[in-house]
């Protein structure tokens, strides 16, 4: 009786070693300037990724949402939500991100400065400005408007706006190049842009990445240029021509290892039609979702576990 059931057992025990065991990885979503994770159309986004891939979304929130994206200094928020992940058990094997806009650089922080912190697998990036903007994001009229065109009355490089203005720590003037790198206090160093300072760690850190997602926005006017999505501008002292990623000195110096990740096929340059961060549904399931979804993994013969219409999203 035993030595007839060995070869059945034999058997399970070969095909558990031979079928992947599926895996998703949860994913965090950091939301742009001015919004919150409680807004409807930051839970709407989150939920229609979770229940697409299969994966677990976490929308992180920064203190007091829209407030707190403007003023709070892009260190200081990066700072929380590095210590969040930290802290965040579901993601101690790793995880996704999905950024939008502003919260990209935040996202962007954490993959390069936080010590400790799980691994991101695969960054998704909607409309985020990754080598700068030219002027301040088009806001309105509301409170927090007036008082960021309060502070941009004063020099954008300044200690005081630097220190008040969330924005101000990506604004990248190209006529005005040697004050951005000595006193813009975020994006010079997010961006190892500076000839005395540059870390191979971050370097390291962010060509890990397994994919870096880039989402372009056809009709986007609220970053200036629209090509910084993709790591495209100016060149420096002039307005003019925008220059692609691959013409830039962050790439062609690979001062953030983005040469190498493109040259490992590990960037996808994506462009869609809308304005800033209008993705389609369809859009989000074509370039998002996949990137969500179930990994699968191989166990080790140790291992004796089985497991078994196109609307545009409103995310402002």
């Amino acid at each position: 009786m035993g030595f007839s059931s060995l070869p059945i057992f034999s058997f399970f025990v070969f095909v558990i070693i031979i079928i992947p065991i599926s895996h998703s990885l949860p994913f965090i979503v950091l939301h742009g300037i001015g919004d919150k994770c409680s807004n409807k159309g930051m839970k709407k986004f989150t939920k229609y990724l979770s229940d697409n891939s299969g994966a677990k979304g976490y929308c992180i929130e920064i203190g007091n949402g829209g407030w707190d994206s403007w003023f709070m200094t892009l260190e200081a928020q990066s700072q929380i939500v590095c210590n969040k992940v930290k802290k965040m058990k579901d993601l101690k094997e790793g995880f996704n991100f999905v950024g939008l806009s502003q919260g990209n650089l935040i996202g962007r922080a954490v993959v390069e400065f936080c010590d400790g912190a799980p691994p991101v697998q695969n960054f998704i990036s909607l409309g985020g400005p990754h080598a700068g903007i030219s002027s301040v994001p088009l806001c309105g009229s509301g409170i927090w408007c007036l008082l960021a065109d309060d502070l941009l009355k004063l020099a954008i490089y300044s200690d005081v706006v630097q220190n008040s203005l969330a924005p101000s720590g990506f604004i990248k003037l190209p006529n005005d190049i040697p004050d951005y790198l000595e006193h813009c206090k975020f994006l010079p160093k997010l961006n190892n842009e500076r000839p005395d300072a540059r870390n191979s760690t971050y370097k390291e850190r962010f060509s890990s990445l397994k994919n870096l997602v880039l989402i372009m926005f056809e009709d986007d006017t609220v970053l200036v240029p629209k090509e910084t999505s993709w790591f495209g501008y100016y060149p420096d002292g002039e307005f003019e021509p925008i220059l692609p990623p691959q013409q830039t000195k962050l790439y062609i110096e690979d001062w953030i290892g983005l040469r190498s990740l493109d040259e490992g096929g590990r960037v996808k340059f994506i462009k869609v039609a809308g304005g800033h961060l209008g993705i389609s549904y369809s859009d989000a399931k074509k370039y998002i979702v996949p990137y969500l979804e179930e990994e699968h993994h191989q166990p080790s013969q140790f291992d004796l576990q089985i497991k078994t219409n196109n609307v545009s999203l409103s995310l402002a």
